[in-house]
């Protein structure tokens, strides 16, 4: 599913039109981006939590020079699932006939 499907199914289930839910779509993932840019985490209560994740400093190959590089550390941002999150995604996709 891509960001357009994802426009078009809420403004279907809901009524609302699709401009609206583009822009808050768009405003989610914009606020989502500067929490995380700021070092705050966003928890969403059923659905997850985006998170700073430190990645520590290692060694790493250039490999078209054979040269090890020191990769400094650095920030990621991560998506960790809540439990009914997974649970729900576990039983659909169990319920999934087989090929």
């Amino acid at each position: 599913m891509r960001k357009a499907d994802l426009v078009n199914t809420i403004a279907d289930k809901t009524g609302v039109p699709k401009v609206d839910v583009l822009v808050s779509l768009e405003e989610f993932f914009k606020e989502v981006k500067e929490s995380l840019s700021s070092g705050e985490n966003v928890y969403i209560r059923g659905f997850g939590s985006f998170v700073i994740k430190k990645r520590a400093k290692k060694i790493g190959r250039h490999i078209k020079k054979n040269v090890a590089i020191e990769i400094p550390e650095h920030y990621i941002p991560s998506f960790k699932p809540a439990k009914v999150f997974v649970d729900q995604v576990k039983d659909n996709v169990n319920a999934l006939p087989e090929d």
